[in-house]
């Protein structure tokens, strides 16, 4: 069954920008039409990250922290034991089985999704890293070994979700980013809609351009919570019906 998360929590904008005032002020922006926010890479080595999460606690925010660890174990042991306390709701984790459980060991408050395979690949892209096995196989493979190591989900492209869904327990977190229109041109390269995420399972979905550049932030985001809130509506009826 579809896990019960407050349809307006299921959009997380994520704060891809060169700066923390930049990030504020897109906060600010969207002001109460979105209350799930990520940090990634660019804006946690633009300045005082740490002071900024506890600005979005303030504000009553979830934070989800998109770093990827990926290191020997041990490291990524104590880089997760760094975010916890700060009120963050998951950090992702880009690695193997020790990886994995070396992150789910020390966390008591941050759920850690396990990333399987970056949007910005294409099926060209994994063969040039050595990944030969068909994409779909992939993907279930690190998922399922997601769950024996204990995170909480994966951060998944909505074109394997459904796949997931399938194979694994429906308990599990399913994190989409790469949401685009049907004609996306930028370096995402295995997108889906806002629609197609949800429908075929996705918990909550990541957007970042199609709101950040948008003419009219705020009105762009509340366009996508409408267009959540019906297709978890007609997910729920379709699975209630089987």
């Amino acid at each position: 069954m579809t896990n019960i998360v407050p349809p307006n929590e299921r959009l997380i904008v994520a704060l891809d920008v060169p700066s923390i005032k930049e990030a504020r002020h897109l906060v600010d922006l969207l002001g109460e039409t979105v209350c799930f926010y990520k940090v990634g890479l660019e804006l946690f080595l633009s300045g005082d990250v740490f002071k900024f999460l506890d600005w979005l606690s303030e504000k009553n925010k979830k934070i989800f922290v998109d770093l990827k660890f990926f290191d020997v174990p041990a490291t990524v042991a104590r880089a997760m034991q760094q975010l916890q306390g700060l009120n963050i709701t998951f950090a992702t984790v880009h690695g193997n089985d020790s990886m994995l459980q070396a992150a789910t060991e020390v966390t008591s408050d941050v759920g850690v999704l396990a990333v399987t395979a970056l949007t910005s690949l294409d099926r060209g892209d994994l063969d040039d890293l050595g990944f030969e096995c068909d994409l779909n196989d992939l993907v279930c493979s690190r998922a399922r070994r997601a769950v024996e190591h204990g995170c909480v989900g994966v951060v998944a492209s909505g074109q394997e979700t459904n796949i997931i869904r399938q194979h694994l327990n429906r308990d599990l977190i399913i994190v989409v980013p790469g949401i685009r229109p049907i004609d996306n041109k930028d370096d995402q390269k295995r997108t889906v809609t806002v629609s197609h995420a949800f429908y075929d399972g996705a918990d909550y979905i990541v957007v970042g351009r199609p709101i950040r550049d948008s003419k009219n932030p705020s009105k762009s985001a509340a366009s996508i919570q409408r267009e959540i809130e019906s297709t978890v509506n007609l997910r729920i009826k379709k699975e209630t019906k089987e």
